[in-house]
């Protein structure tokens, strides 16, 4: 016997990727059950998964239903988050729920973003950091309200994790003035905004003798869509707990 279809629900639908979202549901032949923007009551009695574009605060106060809903059900919902801009106190609020619902949050749901996550963590564990400097580039459509970018701050990590540091202790997000030499070991990132750019990427790990590059573009927004449909699927299966974009693809 088939299993029954996942019925999805889209936080932030009038969003460049709310909109991304319904077209790859649409086209793809899932069922909707709601969709919401701000303001909205959440009423997720129909709904399996929820897929969230938005901002922190409405992902919270949906987070929260979503634990509510789920205490009437055999199994817990799911919550796909995209939202970035989460402060360390809101990313602690969001895994106040893990006991309740399956949360899938990344600041990126490509699967080539989330490989070259995994090339730039090797990297940077095998390049010496008084040797090799490492800079994040980023550049977003000029609509982006928060800097850097969720994926950015993801690489970054990646990066601060390949070696074996915090990324608070050697994050330099701004540059300006006399700023003095650049300290061995720091992580920094540039940010760009303009026009209608859908999203780039690079880690360039600079040497005094040579430049490594690793990149990634994004041509259409229906990339993170399948993506995100593709971790809500992937959570139907899993128990209650905090999951990122590894976790759905195995890495």
């Amino acid at each position: 016997m088939a299993a029954p279809a996942t019925r999805f629900a889209v936080n932030g639908y009038k969003g460049r990727m709310g909109q991304a979202v319904i077209k790859v549901l649409d086209e793809t032949k899932h069922t909707m059950s709601a969709k919401y923007e701000k303001g909205d009551m959440f009423d997720l009695t129909r709904t399996d998964a929820v897929i969230d574009f938005s901002t922190p605060e409405a992902s919270l106060s949906l987070l929260e239903a979503c634990a509510g809903e789920g205490l009437a059900r055999p199994r817990p919902l799911v919550h796909v988050i995209g939202s970035t801009g989460f402060t360390p106190e809101q990313r602690d609020e969001l895994i106040r729920f893990a006991d309740e619902v399956v949360i899938i949050q990344s600041g990126n749901f490509s699967l080539g973003v989330n490989l070259l996550m995994g090339l730039l963590k090797q990297a940077a564990a095998r390049l010496a950091a008084e040797d090799w400097d490492i800079e994040i580039v980023e550049a977003h459509h000029r609509r982006k309200v928060d800097a850097p970018s969720g994926t950015a701050l993801m690489l970054g990590e990646a990066a601060a994790y390949g070696r074996n540091v915090r990324l608070d202790e050697v994050k330099v997000a701004a540059r300006d003035g006399i700023t003095g030499a650049r300290r061995a070991g720091d992580i920094g990132f540039s940010v760009i905004r303009g026009g209608g750019i859908v999203g780039e990427h690079s880690a360039v790990l600079a040497s005094e003798d040579e430049i490594l590059t690793l990149s990634h573009s994004a041509r259409d927004r229906t990339l993170f869509a399948r993506g995100a449909i593709q971790a809500a699927l992937w959570g139907r299966t899993q128990k209650a707990g905090f999951y990122d974009m590894q976790d759905v693809l195995g890495l």
